[in-house]
């Protein structure tokens, strides 16, 4: 590709994709497999209420999170929620406010205070010594959140939430099949919940999970997901219904069935683009961490609008023109969001992730061209980042943002 300024779609070029390409878009696995288990599900008329597609996938990610207990939910907001309600947490929470609406949401909807901390200024995750200078009598807990895949500083909250004698929960929502210090994910604090959203690199559709080594907390958690019935006749605790249905089993075992492949593209699209795009001033795309280990779900790109030439928003209208869905990760920030609106409390950190980061489209749909493709457009855009930005201070109107309702989220 050998493209000028004048070639952008911004101007009076044609897109370079004819398609989309969305960050997100679901990985689909095994289609026959999918086929064989559903078919099963159907035969059997056991299509809810535990099936043994159910069964066989919390076998399956408590094996991959090395813990003893899985229970499977309808989605992974509401697993937050069941491990919130089953820990009997009250008073103040302590989240991250550069983290998915869901995390605080859980907490507010179950009655509880979310305490907002700032993270760590590289790593976007919640920030130990922030946690520690928020604790107050009322808190009884702190949910940190593994971004990106990433695991955050688990033994750091452990110590902290040893010491005031709080519990720690972790939404790991973005971290399946991740792990720290050799061990993976799943087993650290009293309880961790994965998402199994469409768009997540193992999918049930929709679907949710609460993992941990506790015994009882996992009975509870499990009762409660089914309307606190724990007999035929027995009711013991106020719950809902978050089931996982059959049919999002069997998506979610044959996503597992696909995982390596899934990992394995992720990792060479993450690779492919920090080789593209070295070297543009003003852009940089985080080194791995060697400590950890983790699926490379996302591709996140930070800009530095002063080196680059061009603000982050300028640089995704630029890419979306050219049907690139790239998007603000997290963006505003938790503490600007209005249920959470915090006018006066600084979150410096959160604040400068949530104006400088943009994540690429990967995933199994992405392949290598589409990267140099991308890194080309991006290029083009440094290289002429003036004119770029002048023709951003005469338009007017919002940056075009994708449906809520599109595949890519």
């Amino acid at each position: 590709m050998n493209r000028g300024v004048n070639h952008l779609a911004i101007f009076t070029g044609v897109p370079e994709f004819d398609e989309p390409r969305y960050v997100g878009l679901p990985n689909i696995g095994d289609r026959q497999r999918f086929f064989s288990l559903l078919e099963g599900a159907l035969d059997r008329r056991w299509l809810s209420n535990g099936g043994p597609l159910v069964q066989e996938f919390e076998r399956r990610v408590a094996d991959q999170a090395g813990v003893r207990h899985c229970v499977a939910t309808c989605n992974a907001t509401v697993a937050l929620e069941l491990a919130i309600r089953a820990a009997d947490l009250t008073g103040e929470v302590i989240v991250p406010a550069f983290t998915f609406p869901a995390t605080v949401h859980a907490v507010r909807w179950m009655g509880l205070k979310p305490v907002l901390s700032d993270v760590d200024p590289e790593t976007g995750n919640i920030d130990p010594a922030q946690v520690a200078a928020l604790i107050t009598p009322r808190t009884s807990a702190v949910i940190g959140v593994h971004l990106w895949g990433r695991p955050c500083a688990v033994d750091e909250l452990a110590a902290i939430a040893d010491r005031h004698g709080l519990t720690l929960l972790f939404d790991a929502a973005q971290a399946f099949g991740a792990r720290h210090a050799g061990r993976p994910v799943g087993g650290f604090g009293a309880a961790e919940v994965f998402s199994f959203h469409a768009t997540k690199l193992v999918n049930a559709f929709e679907g949710g999970a609460v993992v941990t080594d506790d015994s009882g907390l996992a009975a509870r958690v499990r009762a409660m997901q089914n309307f606190g019935i724990v007999g035929e006749d027995e009711v013991a605790h106020t719950g809902t219904n978050a089931k996982m249905s059959e049919a999002a089993a069997a998506m979610g075992l044959a996503s597992l069935a696909g995982m390596e492949t899934f990992v394995d593209r992720n990792r060479r699209n993450y690779l492919r683009y920090r080789e593209a795009l070295a070297g543009i001033a003003g852009l940089s795309v985080p080194p791995p961490d060697p400590s950890v280990e983790h699926a490379y779900h996302y591709v996140v790109a930070r800009i530095d609008a002063d080196a680059f030439g061009l603000c982050r928003d300028d640089l995704m209208a630029v890419l979306r023109a050219e049907n690139i869905m790239a998007k603000r990760y997290f963006y505003p920030g938790c503490h600007r969001m209005a249920p959470y609106h915090a006018d006066g409390d600084a979150f410096p950190h959160t604040e400068a992730l949530a104006e400088s980061l943009l994540t690429l489209p990967t995933g199994a749909a992405v392949d290598d061209r589409d990267i140099d493709r991308i890194a080309a457009l991006i290029r083009v855009a440094a290289a002429h980042a003036p004119a770029v930005a002048a023709h951003f201070a005469k338009a007017t109107g919002p940056v075009p943002q994708p449906s809520s309702s599109g595949p890519g989220q």
